[in-house]
């Protein structure tokens, strides 16, 4: 079961961008097995903006597309794996076994999961999820932890980076 442990207004694009960078930052050891991120929200919300980020972050230079069409992007990043996923097109889960995600359980492995109710009984369950909201001109982003390495990340974003529940 998750629970929440941060909230993060995002009055613009850069602290969204910023957010990613964080996320990135906070990430736990790659050894110690896949890490799986969800985002979650409505359309327009910011999760593409901030996988984006997040990817940066960690050293794709390249072109980060949205997997929209795809549904998955695969990213070699230093130490991690990333495989970023965008469900929202997912007519049902069982599609979703087509991609092979059970080879992407192996450690290293830095899940990001768009729309990841689209997968539902598929998917592994999220060590973090971070879920965004619309807020006046801005965001919010209220992150869940479910695990022990989730809350870990979360608490090392909390403690770096200073920002406020």
């Amino acid at each position: 079961m998750s629970e929440p442990v941060l909230e993060v207004n995002l009055p613009d694009d850069a602290a969204t961008a910023a957010l990613g960078q964080r996320l990135a930052a906070a990430l736990p050891d790659p050894a110690g097995g896949a890490f799986i991120v969800y985002l979650a929200g409505p359309l327009g919300a910011g999760k593409s903006a901030l996988a984006r980020a997040l990817l940066r972050a960690l050293g794709i230079t390249g072109t980060v597309r949205s997997p929209t069409y795809a549904l998955s992007e695969i990213y070699p990043a230093g130490r991690w794996t990333c495989v970023h996923l965008d469900l929202y097109r997912l007519a049902v889960p069982d599609e979703l076994e087509q991609l092979g995600p059970r080879e992407w359980l192996e450690p290293a492995h830095l899940w990001l999961v768009e729309w990841p109710e689209k997968g539902a009984g598929v998917l592994p369950p999220a060590d973090l999820t971070v879920e965004l909201a619309m807020r006046g001109t801005g965001r919010t982003a209220r992150l869940l932890v479910a695990t022990p390495r989730g809350r870990e990340a979360a608490a090392q974003l909390g403690r770096e980076h200073r920002l406020g529940s």
